[in-house]
């Protein structure tokens, strides 16, 4: 480590008995993956400082913050384990970050018996994170009093560098083509981000001539990067090299963005055009002219009331008191920002919905925002001032960018406006209030956030309309998860109609009806109760079972991640479950889960299943656009034809048991299914039920049955031969329609051209169902097109017997199967496959829809 430059001591933070650090019951500490030193049972309530220094970092649970000392060496101070999950409750911070302590300096007061009851330890961790910096630990042992007693003695080293050592330092990356299909918006960026703050040294993005901090959101986004763009990584500090390699990998993979997340913008509806409702083809009547065009940002039709809404304006004093108060006011009004995004994701069931309220939290945290706030501070302005500031400059930044393909990052400017609303009204003492509506509300605004969506009484809000904003927006993505009618970028005639008018909203077509005529509001709410009535009716038959007119029994089972989608897919009707991704348990953490964790989330769903059902569990479909953080994969040339699905398994034989040694425990709970993804070669999948068998002989479940998901040309022209050693096929149509194609079903120019209706990936399915019949085998599909009411019949034509859909479809494919005659369904099969384009297929498929409306289907089904 280089020759020593002196001694540091480091004194007893608190009361109490010496502990060794492998000792410490959290392996994060004990294996020293955050440095080394000692741990304190502690029989005192204050923490004092150790050393003297500078607070470089409070965390905003106050349960942990670090000291950098003049030398450089930074002391991190850790009261409990587990503690973190408290959110603050029961500790008091004295001091800020900023401030320069001595030592004996009282910093934080912590509730010993709560946290005590509440914490899996009291143990506090004293620990040196840069160990670079010291030669020699020396412990002590025994017991130890707060301020009085020496607990580490350390032996600095000469770490001051060469200039041929600097120059060594730096690490530059091999240049990364950007495979995010929208760029390194929001939920990319922040997975980013949050992967770069895992390493000590400085991590740079580098764009050309721009540079951005990787561990900052809004640096990252404020790139304005494209599909496609050439990025470097460089990085400069003790673990320069890792940080480099493994942020390439991170940006390699995509970030954890899959296109189907990221929304196409849509063109907005000229007023010329006829107003229509898409899902009938018939006008809301003749000659209408006060009809104000816009963007659909959420489907569905609507009739109500104008409800006019403004933000609330807030005051802004720009001088304040000392720079401690307000940096602690700041503080306070982040920390309580936090909490209120809390209570809001709390609120929500929906993952999308909850990840974007993580988005927010995570500017709250944002290193780039906060230190522009702290340096306007320190200039004698008020916390108010400063934050307001610095969220206005950021979101410009953003709303400023040019060109069509930085719209996704033009929209994250307003939620950058709106967590920073939020903070600035918790400064100014502004309650931050949400519309009062009345029965039947569509409101009008220049802009909504997704708080303002978030927080309204979802009962009465029938729909909204904005003047600006667009598909793409937050707000939007929040409409259509909560299935709320919506358009964007209407005229500013809208925000000019008064308070009560009655207006219908038709969101499929992005066309609000400011003065609508008796003909329009009849035909529109006959729509609506159509619309109604069919809900209603296929709520009433969701728990039946699915069976054509001609006697073929479908299984219609649900897509689900999780216990809670579990629970209402069985609500919904779901005969069991088709597709458990059970990436839920290895996404937004640290490590992997153990098998005890893994187990008791397994055995919670079977059993919310019960014995009579199904439960497909998929083993962990990881890489390509779907990477782990604690599982680097090395940058891939084309990571979709690289370390994907049983090939990651294959690679990491050890999780992959543990897996399915988890998933074994829960088989005598349900009728157990497991399924390996992204299955190309007959090799991959015995080496895999090679392992399974082990685990299976060493936990005496002997028998559980056994399938593949069928994604890859490969398999489908294969399928005979591995229907030979599976017990089912499940069929992926998203994988099966790009590899298929070789079309990237992201890729900005491609991704409409590749349509699972194409004829070539009709009969890839076809092949699987033949291949399937010869050993008596069944086949399913879980990808999209089992969720679309036109793909339907020609699935179930072509041999498919379960179709695994999202949970709101349940009932309606249900329905909608025993409307259907198998022998027609053979026969339009055959019919399309004959055809030569998707366009072809897709209009026959539309018209054999037609030929039998769903209200007919239902009535029909019921006598």
């Amino acid at each position: 480590m280089g020759a020593s430059r002196g001694q540091l001591v480091i004194m007893a933070p608190l009361s109490g008995v010496l502990v060794d650090l492998e000792s410490v019951p959290d392996p994060v500490f004990a294996q020293k993956l955050v440095g080394d030193g000692v741990s304190i049972d502690p029989t005192s309530d204050v923490l004092l400082a150790p050393v003297a220094g500078t607070i470089t970092q409070l965390h905003k649970s106050h349960h942990a913050l670090t000291i950098t000392t003049a030398q450089g060496v930074e002391v991190l101070l850790h009261l409990g384990v587990d503690t973190v999950t408290l959110k603050g409750e029961g500790f008091t911070a004295l001091v800020h970050v900023g401030d320069a302590v001595s030592v004996g300096q009282a910093l934080v007061r912590f509730d010993m018996d709560f946290v005590a009851r509440n914490a899996r330890s009291l143990l506090t961790q004293v620990v040196v994170a840069n160990v670079d910096k010291v030669s020699r630990f020396v412990p002590a042992t025994g017991l130890v009093e707060a301020g009085q007693s020496v607990v580490l003695t350390l032996e600095l080293a000469d770490t001051e560098p060469s200039l041929e050592s600097v120059s060594q330092d730096l690490v530059l990356g091999d240049p990364v083509v950007l495979p995010s299909p929208a760029g390194l918006h929001a939920r990319p960026a922040a997975v980013l981000a949050a992967q770069a703050k895992q390493f000590q040294s400085d991590i740079r993005l580098v764009l050309g001539t721009q540079e951005a901090n990787a561990k900052s959101l809004v640096a990252i986004m404020g790139l304005g990067t494209a599909h496609g763009d050439v990025l470097h990584v460089k990085a400069q500090g003790v673990d320069a090299a890792e940080a480099v390699r493994c942020v390439s990998a991170m940006l390699a993979q995509g970030c954890g963005e899959e296109a189907g997340q990221v929304p196409t913008p849509l063109m907005p509806v000229l007023e010329s055009a006829a107003p229509m409702l898409a899902s009938t083809g018939k006008t809301l009547g003749a000659g209408t002219a006060s009809v104000l065009a816009g963007v659909s940002a959420s489907p569905g039709l609507v009739v109500g009331q104008i409800v006019q809404w403004r933000a609330p304006s807030v005051e802004v004093v720009e001088q304040g008191g000392t720079v401690d108060q307000e940096l602690a006011k700041l503080e306070a009004a982040l920390a309580q920002a936090h909490q209120q995004i809390d209570a809001l994701k709390s609120t929500f069931k929906d993952a999308a919905q909850v990840n974007i309220l993580a988005v927010h939290q995570a500017l709250l945290e944002d290193p780039d925002l906060l230190e522009q706030a702290i340096q306007v501070i320190s200039q004698q302005k008020s916390a108010a001032f400063a934050w307001q500031s610095a969220f206005i400059n950021h979101a410009e930044r953003l709303e400023n960018l040019q060109g069509s393909s930085n719209a996704l990052l033009r929209e994250r400017g307003k939620d950058i406006r709106d967590v920073g609303r939020r903070v600035l009204g918790l400064l100014a003492g502004v309650e931050r209030r949400q519309a009062t509506l009345p029965e039947q509300a569509i409101v009008m605004a220049e802009d909504l956030s997704p708080s303002d969506i978030a927080g309204v009484d979802r009962s009465k809000l029938l729909g909204f309309c904005t003047v600006s904003g667009g598909a793409t927006s937050h707000a939007a993505i929040l409409a259509r998860s909560f299935g709320i009618p919506a358009i964007c970028g209407v005229d500013q005639a809208a925000l000019s109609l008064a308070p009560g008018t009655t207006v219908v909203l038709d969101g499929d077509q992005g066309l609000l009806y400011t003065q609508p005529s008796a003909q329009v509001l009849s035909q529109a709410r006959q729509r609506i109760a159509e619309q109604a009535d069919l809900r209603a009716q296929e709520k009433r038959g969701a728990q039946a079972p699915a069976s054509t007119t001609d006697g073929q029994a479908i299984d219609v089972v649900a897509n689900v991640r999780n216990l809670q989608e579990t629970q209402e897919g069985v609500a919904h009707g779901a005969q069991g479950v088709g597709l458990l991704r059970s990436e839920f348990l290895f996404d937004d953490r640290a490590s992997a889960p153990d098998e005890n964790e893994q187990a008791a989330a397994y055995m919670a769903i079977a059993q919310a299943l019960g014995p009579q059902r199904s439960l497909v569990v998929r083993t962990l479909d990881v890489g390509g656009d779907k990477p782990l953080s604690y599982l680097p994969i090395p940058p891939e040339a084309n990571p979709f034809l690289g370390m994907r699905g049983i090939r990651v398994s294959l690679d990491q034989p050890e999780m992959l048991r543990t897996q399915l040694r988890a998933i074994l425990r829960a088989a005598p709970l349900v009728h157990m299914h497991i399924m390996f993804p992204m299955v190309a070669l007959v090799e991959e999948l015995r080496q895999a039920k090679a392992i399974l068998a082990e685990e299976q002989k060493a936990l005496g479940q002997p028998h559980v049955r056994v399938g593949m998901m069928l994604e890859v040309p490969s398999a489908a022209v294969m399928a005979e031969q591995f229907a030979r050693e599976v017990d089912f096929f499940s069929i992926g149509t998203n994988d099966l329609t790009q590899y298929t194609l070789a079309m990237d079903r992201g890729h900005p120019k491609l991704a409409k051209l590749a349509d699972g209706f194409h004829p070539s990936v009709l009969k890839m399915i076809a092949m699987t169902c033949a291949g399937a019949r010869q050993h008596g085998k069944w086949v399913g599909v879980c990808g999209g097109m089992a969720s679309d009411r036109m793909a339907v019949p020609v699935l179930m034509g072509l041999g498919v017997r379960e179709l695994s859909v999202s949970v709101p479809a349940i009932a309606a494919i249900k329905a909608w199967v025993r409307s259907l005659s198998l022998a027609t369904c053979q026969a339009l099969a055959q019919e399309v496959l004959q055809m030569s384009t998707s366009a072809e297929v897709r209009a026959r498929l539309a018209s054999f829809a037609e030929g039998l409306s769903p209200m007919q289907a239902c009535d029909e089904n019921k006598e």
